[in-house]
């Protein structure tokens, strides 16, 4: 049986190579008695998606660690893009699609009141600048992992009569990747969970008992842990040890 050491989570990347880098160079060595989580939103937003992603699964393939790579609610819409078509999720600026695109055309990162050009346009609504082997990627992605230390989801576990069922119980399971809802954070007890998604400047503050006079650094409530601390939109990335609860930050 694989020993049980410590577990760093990772928060939302969000295109952001310069913050993942930084990070894991302050970061203890990782052994092979560790598990690295990554909690999904890979893309989007930030300039190097393309560059986050192969990192990512770079750092899959290469580490001594168990390494758990879950899906976030943006790979999950580029899925729906493919599959079905979304142009409600490709149209919002703020969702940084655009910055994906220029960052698989190996492109320039687009100025923010920039518009795409016709093709361009045709190749967001379409998906097609994914490449097939990123696209497969993102299918394999876990939609939550749990081991002894906490439970790990993208965005948090819906109350279902009365109750916050355990991630496995939740039908369908990509509402694991898209929930903001106040209940979860302020009203859910039992095991740890950690999770993303929701910036942690938009928490409740006044539940968080990690420096609670810094609203954008990590959250943590009553029995989950939030990590979005906004990296790729002005932020910065933050990573989670367990069991030390030791906090380390990509800024500064």
């Amino acid at each position: 049986m694989r020993p049980m050491g410590r577990t760093f989570a990772i928060g939302d990347i969000h295109g952001d190579l310069a913050c993942l880098e930084k990070l894991f160079t302050r970061l203890p060595k990782i052994t092979s008695e560790d598990t690295v989580v990554f909690l999904g939103d890979y893309v989007d937003r930030g300039p190097d998606s393309a560059k986050v992603v192969q990192w990512v699964r770079d750092f899959e393939s290469t580490s001594p660690a168990n390494v758990v790579s879950l899906r976030g609610n943006h790979e999950d819409a580029w899925l729906e893009v493919v599959d079905r078509g979304w142009a409600e999720f490709v149209f919002p600026r703020g969702n940084g699609c655009f910055e994906s695109l220029r960052s698989w055309a190996d492109g320039p990162p687009p100025a923010e009141d920039e518009l795409p050009t016709e093709s361009e346009l045709a190749a967001m609504m379409s998906g097609s600048f994914l490449p097939t082997e990123v696209l497969g990627w993102f299918r394999g992605l876990r939609h939550f992992y749990e081991n002894e230390h906490a439970i790990f989801v993208h965005a948090g576990i819906k109350r279902s009569n009365g109750v916050f069922p355990h991630p496995s119980e939740v039908k369908p399971p990509r509402a694991l990747l898209w929930l903001r809802d106040r209940d979860f954070f302020e009203n859910y007890r039992g095991k740890l969970v950690v999770f993303g998604h929701t910036t942690t400047r938009t928490l409740p503050n006044e539940l968080s008992t990690y420096t609670p006079d810094d609203p954008s650094d990590l959250w943590a409530g009553p029995a989950c842990v939030g990590l979005d601390t906004a990296c790729g939109k002005g932020g910065f990335l933050t990573a989670f040890e367990l069991p030390g609860r030791v906090v380390y930050e990509s800024r500064g």
